[in-house]
């Protein structure tokens, strides 16, 4: 009998690509052509979004794209360290996976508009002008938080029970059952829900800055494109934030085949 045949993700990736682009075509010659007499519209073609970029040229939005993407980087790295800390509690204590899950679940249910105005309040914006954005940082984090916690439990309770009997018959704890197989089962799983991580901590700090108190960033850049209904550059800047999150999201799902190649090596 034979198996069935997957479409490979690099062409299924194209496939995508090219629908959503013809989509984005279709939509703009069709339902949002420009009104009688002006020739602006909120969707343009992506045959002009592509060349206003090219024309502007890259240089001129990594002024403002570098500061997101600092801010991204910081809200990755603290959200994702307080998760996992927070998820290896329950091997020490494992009556507290409870209140863990529950704190997870409550940071997930937190509408991040309001969380980022109180948030603005509390920690302020940027100190200097093109600093990274205290809010956004927190945003960040806070977006990244629940999805690690969750993939870093799951992770943790696949861990095979009879080597971690194992470890127990020759006098190992529960810190050489952390170290020796438990971070080996939930690796896969971390790994995963980190790459989930990249796309959404680029999100909440897009969605910090729109707090405001920042002067150079995509989201105040966004704001004030709006503001002048330069819709080529608002789909510009779009569709570059598309693209940092996919390479973002490709490149920790390289470093999770390569430090994972059990995994690869089984769904291939």
């Amino acid at each position: 009998m034979v198996g069935e045949r997957r479409v490979p993700g690099w062409l299924a990736g194209i496939i995508g690509t090219v629908v959503l682009v013809g989509g984005w075509w279709l939509l703009s010659v069709t339902a949002f052509t420009p009104a009688e007499g002006t020739d602006f519209t909120p969707v343009p073609s992506p045959f002009a979004v592509v060349r206003t970029l090219l024309e502007d040229g890259f240089a001129s939005y990594w002024t403002f794209f570098s500061v997101t993407l600092t801010e991204a980087a910081w809200g990755f790295l603290w959200g994702n360290a307080l998760a996992l800390l927070l998820a290896s509690t329950v091997l020490v204590l494992p009556q507290l996976e409870t209140v863990v899950t529950q704190v997870a679940v409550v940071s997930y249910c937190l509408p991040l508009v309001a969380v980022g105005g109180i948030a603005i309040v509390v920690l302020g914006g940027a100190d200097q002008p093109g600093d990274p954005s205290s809010t956004a940082i927190f945003l960040a984090a806070l977006s990244v938080f629940f999805t690690t916690v969750v993939g870093a439990l799951l992770g943790f309770k696949a861990a095979d029970k009879a080597s971690l009997d194992v470890i127990s018959v020759y006098g190992g704890g529960r810190f050489t059952q952390l170290r020796k197989v438990r971070l080996v089962a939930a690796l896969p799983s971390i790994l995963n829900a980190l790459q989930i991580a990249v796309p959404t901590s680029f999100l909440g700090a897009v969605l910090g800055e729109y707090m405001g108190a920042t002067d150079r960033s995509v989201g105040i850049t966004l704001i004030r494109l709006q503001g002048n209904l330069d819709a080529e550059r608002v789909w510009a800047v779009f569709l570059l934030c598309a693209l940092v999150a996919m390479l973002g999201y490709a490149a920790l799902g390289l470093v999770s085949r390569l430090l994972t190649p059990w995994i690869s090596g089984r769904a291939a």
